[in-house]
């Protein structure tokens, strides 16, 4: 039997290719010279050497490593849209959990954030709006209650059998104009 194909926009051959010459991402490849000229931060072997596993929104207001005083190789950093735990993050954490010495996972939101000002399908309304495209198949998971959302998403990791007995599991919140977490869950 013969399967239909995916017709999700991000399932097929896009109407327009980009040509990878187009020079939009020209600073960005000189700026990374100038990273490698000094890079020294080699040798390191992918373990979080401080045990962590974090969890938050792809919002780039939010310093993840800086916030909670680590550095490169302490942990593992997981971003989303809302800082929610999908099904990618979930995965995640059981690779970091059982591959890469994670045994303590933070879940963090923040203030401000869009993807909490409203639920998925107005989230999806806006961006029809902006694009003319169907965005009907995507799912964000957001809603404006952060904090219950928050605890689903500990709860969802606490009780899961490849992770709750082998790391803690903390729900946190990040205020995006003191720099402040506060410990919600």
């Amino acid at each position: 039997m013969e399967r239909s194909p995916d017709r999700r926009p991000d399932h097929h051959e896009a109407p327009h290719r980009q040509e990878a010459t187009d020079g939009a991402f020209d600073d960005l490849l000189a700026n990374n010279k100038k990273f490698a000229e000094n890079f020294d931060l080699h040798g390191f072997d992918g373990v979080a050497h401080a045990g962590v596993l974090m969890i938050t929104c792809m919002d780039s207001r939010i310093a993840p490593l800086e916030m909670i005083g680590l550095t490169f190789g302490d942990a593992k950093i997981i971003r989303t849209p809302g800082g929610r735990v999908t099904t990618s993050a979930l995965a995640g954490c059981i690779a970091g959990v059982h591959l890469l010495n994670v045994n303590r996972i933070m879940v963090i939101p923040h203030s401000r954030c869009a993807m909490a000002a409203a639920d998925d399908d107005v989230i999806i309304e806006k961006i029809r709006d902006a694009s003319g495209v169907d965005a009907s198949w995507v799912r964000f998971g957001v809603s404006a209650d952060q904090r219950r959302t928050l605890h689903r998403d500990t709860e969802k990791l606490r009780n899961h059998p490849l992770i709750g007995d082998r790391a803690m599991v903390g729900g946190f919140y990040y205020d995006v104009d003191t720099g402040l977490l506060e410990r919600w869950d």
